[in-house]
């Protein structure tokens, strides 16, 4: 049995023009601005306070995933058909793809199968330029930092030494991760020890991510921690006057994005922090605007509970000043086997035991969901190498938990294969009356606000502090910021801080090696095990199978 590929099925797909789009929002013409015929930037000023507060939001999670994904986004976007399928307004806001896994190894984020958004190429290349405008004003702010430490009369007199500011480019480069600038004799300026992260983990993506408004974002950007003077006084993005300039740059990218489903529905695209290192969800801004817009909307957090999630939870939540009222929680059969400690290469073989003792990861993504006060329903996500003997066996399971599950065929059927997922969920949605529960308070101090997360939502049984991680927590207490939210930087694979520990490890300890400082941001982040905020390209990168022909045909994006 032969499939199209998504990219095929993008491109064979009939777009309608994205004012139509608009219309089933209630968005007039003249509101949009057009990035051509199937995008479009929407004004800030469609956030409606009152219809947020009655719209329902959705949010997609899932089990620890394989290296390939499980599908959230394709859930997410499948779920959005439903819903829409059953007579609930529904619009699906997600992330931007970022270019590192475009070419890298897990490919594009636009969903897949009949659960894509399009214009599938543009989405997952360059877009309507939002990732360029971060970039840009991240490495301003670098440039502006070097200047002020390069003036005759000392400028602000910053110690090049405590300097944490990094500079960032949307693509996996391991060579820039830790460089030397400064080069060059005198004029090259100071010569100093530096890198660059992926922009996805740039403190301004987080921060436009978390924006509420441009004055909001501004005075973000000037809270932005650069480092120290020699008299150890701490100095900050405001002291060298660079928050105009910087939020200039943004001033077209904090507009969320309007495209569409393949069915058709609406689909608002914002921002792409990672889960892994950042805090993992799309814009404050969209999800209030889809919501100001739709009486559902669905948005998905990174990887697992256990990391975009939790940083849902515990920080846009907090930030945003909403709730979800339901989550959903992807997991597959190959994923099960995963954890039950097969290997890649052997996961469409069937293998029931395998499957049973993967179990043991989804069960505790249940336990999180619970941690959460948030009524969750599974989307087993099917492939057509699931047996119905796996299939079976977890759907009982489950049932057995008194877990609501739904076999989810978004990737081969669109909206029609998620019908049953999209009754639970809105069911789940509508009688759920409460809030989220955060796994701490934000007046906890870091260290109790870190070890909560690791004990409660990882299983960990302790925390070891580095030495550097206890000089920033001393840091972090003389700057004042020991009243902010934790961004943990974890392993995407595991539980644990160790990639290769499958399923649920036991008796494990999570290190902290370093804390480094988002005050603009307004967060912290600890960085765990050996996480690096600069990926590297795999040995046979995606880009190798991709191509464009003379009529400018893509071939080989997925």
């Amino acid at each position: 049995m032969t499939f199209k590929s998504d990219l095929e099925i993008a491109q064979a797909s009939q777009l309608k023009p994205i004012v139509e789009i608009a219309k089933k929002l209630g968005i007039k013409e003249e509101y949009l601005e057009l990035y051509g015929k199937y995008k479009a930037k929407l004004p800030l000023a469609l956030t409606d306070e009152k219809k947020i507060s009655k719209a329902k939001l959705v949010l997609v999670t899932a089990m620890t995933p394989t290296p390939a994904g499980e599908g959230k986004t394709t859930t997410s976007i499948g779920l959005c058909e439903g819903l829409n399928k059953l007579g609930k307004k529904t619009t699906v806001v997600i992330r931007e793809p970022s270019l590192g896994p475009v070419f890298g190894m897990k490919g594009g984020a636009a969903g897949g199968g009949y659960s894509q958004v399009v214009p599938m190429e543009d989405i997952n290349l360059h877009f309507t330029g939002d990732f360029a405008a971060i970039e840009k004003a991240n490495n301003l702010l670098a440039a502006l930092i070097d200047n002020d430490i390069q003036k005759p009369d000392g400028g602000m007199g910053i110690d090049p030494r405590t300097v944490e500011w990094k500079r960032v480019m949307d693509m996996n480069d391991r060579a820039l991760r830790n460089i030397v600038t400064g080069l060059g004799g005198k004029s090259g300026g100071m010569i100093r020890e530096t890198g660059f992260n992926i922009t996805a983990a740039s403190e301004i993506m987080a921060i436009l991510c978390l924006a509420k408004n441009l004055n909001d974002l501004k005075e973000k950007i000037g809270n932005i921690y650069i480092g120290d003077t020699y008299e150890k006084k701490a100095v900050f993005a405001k002291d060298i006057k660079a928050q105009g300039a910087v939020a200039l740059l943004l001033k077209e990218a904090i507009k969320p994005n309007l495209v569409q489903t393949l069915e058709g529905n609406p689909a608002i695209i914002h921002g792409g922090p990672f889960a892994n290192i950042a805090q993992g969800a799309n814009s404050i801004i969209a999800t209030r605007m889809g919501m100001s817009l739709s009486d559902f909307v669905v948005t998905e957090a990174g990887f697992g509970s256990d990391l975009g999630a939790e940083k849902f939870i515990d920080i846009v939540s907090g930030y945003g000043g909403f709730s979800p009222h339901a989550v959903v929680l992807v997991a597959t059969i190959r994923a099960l086997k995963y954890h039950g400690g097969v290997e890649r290469e052997k996961l469409t073989e069937s293998n029931l035991e395998a499957v049973k003792a993967g179990f043991a990861n989804l069960e505790k993504h249940i336990e999180n969901t619970k941690i959460f006060g948030l009524p969750a329903v599974i989307s087993l996500n099917k492939f057509i190498t699931d047996s119905e003997e796996e299939i079976n066996w977890v759907m009982e399971k489950c049932k057995t938990l008194g877990v609501q599950i739904a076999l989810a065929e978004g990737w081969e059927k669109g909206g029609e294969g998620m019908m049953e997922l999209a009754e639970k969920v809105a069911h789940a949605a509508e009688v759920f009356d409460g809030k989220c529960w955060p796994v701490y308070h934000w007046q906890d101090s870091i260290q109790e606000k870190i070890e909560a997360v690791a004990i409660k939502i990882y299983g960990a049984k302790n925390v070891e502090f580095l030495p550097k991680a206890r000089q920033n927590l001393n840091k972090i207490e003389r700057l004042g910021l020991s009243d902010k939210p934790v961004c943990i930087a974890k392993t995407q694979n595991s539980f644990s801080d160790d990639a290769k520990k499958r399923g649920r490890p036991k008796d494990f300890t999570i290190t902290v090696r370093e804390i480094e400082i988002a005050a603009g941001a307004g967060f912290v982040i600890p960085i765990t095990g050996d996480m690096l905020r600069m990926p590297g390209l795999p040995y046979v990168p995606a880009s190798m199978g991709m191509d464009i022909d003379n009529d400018g045909k893509i071939s080989g994006l997925s």
